[in-house]
This record gives structure tokens, C-alpha cells and sequence, in this order.
């Protein structure tokens, strides 16, 4: 380990990392190089623990579903339910089992206990109601977008019409779909109809806004606008999943991701006025680079949540990506990159990634791991960081 790699490395601090991003950052993405490890979920929260005390953050949000994320929202905010049920349906994609889950929303509770309602943290999900199995019916999101609407506007639509177009909800939720286009109702006559009426109520909401925030409440429009994004990216996104194409897959990864990133727009403009947000997710999702991922034996390429906010936001927009060393029997070559940073000597690190690369004389391969859950830094893009974080041994 030559000297110059050891000065691109600080001990992991908060203040280590926050010191590699803009001041001008209103949105932080940090990254996870794979699910499901403890150890990630406490590095996050030492470091949203250390955002919220200096550097001003009052929301963090993760890579889950958008909707269920309201009732986790409502218990740290508020206190309504109970954390053992906020568990259970608060997260999608099974985060709620994760102990590191658990503590983040207790201790963001115990927090906003002792302070006022425009002071406490909130917690949001920016991810659509999707699952590597298929979509959730648009039914609950379009529903919810009609009956608010239906509240104080006259509508062309009545609920009854729209249950006869949204017909039953296992059609749109049949997990078969997923490899088998032909089965989806995401192209039928009566599914384009909706994506239409989706459409002209989204309108509504939007031509109407300056009189349903005032007879409703901010919080009541944004919840609202939240439904109206998710009835249309649902509709959106089961219609990919009727598509044919030999890019299909790629389009269905593009089509969440750009979901994820309109999710991330109105979180960062609701939150412009009370401070940054922490966004939690695989470093897939949040790097500025094109993601790309082997599927079906298939290479999957698409744009990121990252990439595409990072085009909205410029230099408000930051991300540090983790990455790791060892895992039981996964033990990174020498001279892979994850390999040199393993001869740092802390257990986890900060690397600035300009000066790690000044201090390289090549690029070094890219990392083989043996978990295929695992996904490494590609030392080809780090110049598209700003901050790594490497965890030497999970």
C-alpha cells in the first residue's frame, strides 16, 4: 500500500464523508452494494444520526414502496400505530424484517417526541409498488387519486367505472407475467382507457391546485399528487410489461427507475424549505453512470434514478457508493480495487475517489465476486462518485 492511496482514505466519520460532497447538496444518495447486510443499515444510520445533527437533514428516504412508506411516516411523525406494525406494512421487498430498519424508525420516533412538527424527521419510500415478481394493481393509487379529486370537483368518472375498467386485481398482480408478456392486461382496450382517465385526473390536479391546497391542506395535495405519480407509473410500467421487445427488460428496469426518480423530485421540493434528504438504496439506482446487470443470462442496461436526478439537480445532487471487502469465502483479488482498499487499515473508510485515482498508475480489473447478489464498483466510473465508503469485512 504506497502512501499517496493512504492519504485518499480518512477513518469513517460523517464529517469525513460530508466534507467530499458540494454545500450545495440538497439530495444525498448512498449507495449499497448488496441487500440484506446489517452491516450497510448501521452505517446509514450513523450517518443520517450525524446529518441531522450538523449538516441540517430532516428526511431520509429508502428504496422501498412509496405508498407503504406512508404508514412508516405517520409513526415517526406522529406516533400513529404501533412499530411492530409499521414493520410489517410500512416496507416492501421485505426490508421490514431488518433490524437496522427497525432502529432507524425507533430512534427517528424517540427524536421527533421532543420537538415540534415543522422540526421532526420524516421518512418516505421513493420506490414504485413493485417487486422482481411483477406490479401492484393501479388500484389503490388511482382510487385514492379519484375519491380526492371527487371531493370537491365534478368528474367525468364515477368509481364504479373505473372498478369496471380496472377489473380484478389478480389479473394485474399475476406473478406469471413477469416471463410472460402474453398473460399481462397492461395493453388491453380497457387499460389504455385508464392510463387516459389517469392522465385527464392528473391534469385536474394540477389545474386545480391553487384551490384544493387551500380547501384540503399541502400534506392532503401532496399525498395526492404521490397517488396521481404512482397511478400513472403503475399503468406505465404493466403496459412495459405487455411489450414483446427483446429490450423489455431493460425498458421495464428504465420505466422503475424513472419512477424512483420523479419520487425523488417531490421529496427534495417538499423538503426545500426545511432542509437535504438522505436517499438509502443499491448503488444501482443512485449512480450517475448507465446501470447494467446480467438477467436471464441477458445484459440489462438502463439509466439510474441517479442519473436522472443528478441531470434535474447538478451539483445538488451527491453520491457516495459503499462497497466491501470480504465476505466469508469472497475475498477480493490484490489487485482489484476492493482488493488495495482491503490493505487500508481501519475497518471502514471514506476514500475521496480523485485522489485515489491520482494515486493509481492503472485502472484496476473489476472485481469477480462469487455472490451474484453482490454488485462491485466499476473502476472504470469512479470519477462519477463522490464519496466511497468501504466496509472491509460484512
Amino acid at each position: 500500500m504506497t502512501s499517496s492511496i493512504q492519504d485518499a482514505a480518512r477513518p469513517f466519520t460523517g464529517g469525513a464523508l460530508t466534507t467530499l460532497l458540494s454545500p450545495h447538496t440538497r439530495l444525498l444518495g448512498l449507495g449499497e452494494p448488496t441487500h440484506g447486510v446489517e452491516a450497510f443499515l448501521e452505517l446509514r444510520n450513523e450517518f443520517f444520526h450525524h446529518l441531522v445533527a450538523h449538516e441540517g437533514y430532516r428526511s431520509i428516504t429508502v428504496e422501498s414502496d412509496c405508498l407503504m412508506a406512508l404508514a412508516a411516516d405517520a409513526y415517526v411523525a406522529d406516533g400513529t400505530g404501533t412499530l411492530g406494525d409499521v414493520m410489517n406494512h410500512g416496507f416492501s421487498h421485505g426490508f421490514g424484517a431488518a433490524a437496522g430498519n427497525r432502529e432507524l424508525l425507533r430512534w427517528m420516533r424517540d427524536y421527533n417526541e421532543r420537538r415540534p412538527p415543522h422540526e421532526r424527521l420524516r421518512f418516505y419510500g421513493f420506490d414504485g409498488p413493485l417487486e422482481t415478481t411483477g406490479a401492484a394493481s393501479p388500484r389503490p393509487a388511482l382510487t385514492a387519486l379519484h375519491d380526492y379529486l371527487a371531493a370537491h370537483l365534478d368528474l367525468a368518472w364515477s368509481r364504479e367505472s373505473l372498478d369496471e375498467l380496472l377489473g380484478p386485481d389478480e389479473h394485474w398482480t399475476d406473478p406469471a407475467v413477469m416471463m410472460d408478456p402474453g398473460r399481462s392486461v397492461g395493453r388491453t382496450p380497457e387499460a389504455g382507457e385508464l392510463r387516459l382517465v389517469a392522465d385527464d385526473l392528473c391534469a385536474l390536479l394540477t389545474s386545480h391546485a391553487p384551490h384544493l391546497t387551500s380547501v384540503t391542506s399541502p400534506d392532503d395535495f401532496w399525498r395526492a399528487d404521490l397517488h396521481a405519480r404512482t397511478a400513472t407509473g403503475l399503468l406505465r410500467y404493466h403496459s412495459g410489461m405487455a411489450d414483446t421487445a427483446p429490450t423489455r427488460f431493460s425498458g421495464l428496469m428504465g420505466l422503475r427507475d424513472a419512477m424512483m426518480a420523479d419520487n425523488l423530485d417531490a421529496i427534495v421540493r417538499r423538503e426545500a424549505r426545511r432542509g437535504s434528504t438522505l436517499a438509502f438504496a443499491h448503488n444501482r439506482h443512485l449512480q450517475r453512470d448507465r446501470s447494467q446487470v446480467q438477467f436471464a443470462d441477458k445484459p440489462l442496461r438502463w439509466w439510474s434514478a441517479g442519473a436522472i436526478i443528478g441531470t434535474r439537480l447538478g451539483d445538488q445532487y451527491a453520491f457516495a457508493a459503499t462497497t466491501f471487502g470480504t465476505r466469508g469465502s469472497d475475498v477480493p483479488h490484490p489487485d482489484t480495487l476492493e482488493g488495495l482498499l482491503s490493505a487500508l487499515p481501519d475497518a471502514r473508510t471514506v476514500i475521496d475517489p480523485a485522489r485515489l485515482a491520482a494515486a493509481l498508475d492503472r485502472q484496476p480489473p473489476p472485481r469477480v465476486p462469487v455472490d451474484h447478489t453482490y454488485f462491485p464498483l466499476d473502476p472504470a466510473t469512479t470519477d462519477q462518485i463522490d464519496a466511497i465508503l468501504f466496509v472491509k469485512d460484512i
